[in-house]
């Protein structure tokens, strides 16, 4: 809690794996609780870090009795992986991906389109 306000949910997680993202090479926790500021407490971090590598989006290294942890990927990679998950939950995917496509800006939708072609060269 800061100033007796909550955090948004999601929010801690967001802020360690931006950490984990900033960092140059596998972090620890208490890596990631000192580049926090230390207000959180070890154990917190550690959960934290631990959610992150059960839900797919961190790594860990066994680095003598703790964990060095790293992303498995960079902001857009996590982002195209959670739209690949909603994707993989629906057993309707072309009625999906069509409304998404609908629902694309003109610019989006042009980028799209730019992007498909340059995958199929």
């Amino acid at each position: 809690m800061r100033n007796g306000e909550r955090r948004a949910p999601g929010e801690l997680e967001a802020e360690v794996l931006g950490v984990l993202q900033d960092a140059a090479e596998p972090v620890s926790a208490t890596d990631v609780q000192q580049r926090l500021g230390g207000s959180l407490a070890y154990t917190t971090v550690v959960t934290i870090l631990s959610r992150l590598f059960e839900k797919g989006v961190a790594t860990r290294e066994k680095r003598g009795r703790s964990f060095a942890y790293s992303p498995v990927d960079d902001e857009p990679g996590l982002a195209a992986r959670r739209m690949r998950k909603v994707l993989d939950a629906e057993t309707d995917r072309s009625r999906v991906l069509a409304r998404f496509v609908s629902n694309l800006s003109a610019d989006d939708e042009r980028l799209l389109r730019d992007l498909l072609h340059e995958s199929g060269d």
